[in-house]
Parts: structure tokens; sequence; C-alpha cells
């Protein structure tokens, strides 16, 4: 049939994202960092580390869901990406979920002081949180794809 390769897969969620509003997706999740950390401080229980991963999943999510929200924009190539993406959304999550995994472990590892081991599994936590909520969504979306052609 139309098998394609994990290598494929991941060179089309890529595609896909390339379109993404990575502006929008950085001041989104920077603003929600910063307002997490701020209001912590304030109440007493600021928690660095917990407001950067917050930020650092929503900045993921908003990129992933931005990029497939419109999928007729683009060149051909995004357009097909985005087009393939919504039509597989568990295997498009993966990407935006690796994304989050890999700038998280960097914070946890440093900040949080839980070591090499710790700091993986929480980066993968919520990298495993990032691709449950981006799968869903996109999923929610999917009749988009249809609705393209």
């Amino acid at each position: 049939m139309n098998e394609i390769s994990r290598r494929d897969e991941v060179s089309l969620s890529g595609a896909a994202l390339r379109g993404a509003p990575w502006k929008a997706a950085a001041i989104g999740g920077g603003a929600v960092a910063a307002t997490s950390f701020g209001l912590g401080v304030i109440t007493g229980g600021g928690d660095l580390v917990w407001a950067l991963g917050l930020g650092i999943s929503l900045f993921a999510l908003i990129a992933a869901i931005g990029a497939v929200s419109k999928p007729h924009e683009g060149d051909r190539v995004t357009r097909q990406a985005r087009l393939w993406s919504l039509k597989h959304p568990w295997k498009f999550a993966l990407l935006p979920a690796g994304i989050a995994a890999v700038l998280d472990y960097p914070v946890q590892l440093v900040l949080d002081g839980e070591g090499v081991f710790g700091s993986g599994i929480q980066a993968l936590w919520h990298g495993a949180l990032v691709y449950l909520i981006a799968g869903i969504l996109t999923l929610t979306m999917r009749g988009r794809a249809d609705s393209a052609r």
C-alpha cells in the first residue's frame, strides 16, 4: 500500500510545522511561564521549573495546533504535509511532543537538581502530556482536511 517509513513521517510532521506560528508560540509560552511564576511569587509558592515547563509545553502546543489549523495555506509541500498531519494526528503529535521533551530536559536537569534520570523522566512526562493534548486537538480538527479540498 502507501506505507511510509518513520523517517518520512517525521519529515512530514516537520514540513507541517514549518509554517507554524513560532512567534505567537514563543510569546504565548513565555507569557504563561512569566505569569505562572509571577503569581507563584506573589502567593508565596513560586516554582520556576514548573513555570518554565508549563511555558515550554504551551509553546509546543501552540506551534502544533497553529501549524495544522489552516491546511490550505502555504506552499504545496506544506499544504500536503498539513493534510497528512490532520489525517494522522497521533503520528503528527510525536514531533511536538519530542520538541517539548527536548526543550524541557535541560530545564529539569539544571534547575531542578533531580539528576540525569529523574530529569529525563520529568521531561518525558511533559512530552507525553503534549503528545496527548496535541493528538486530541489535531484529531478534533480532522474535518479541516476534508474541507480544504
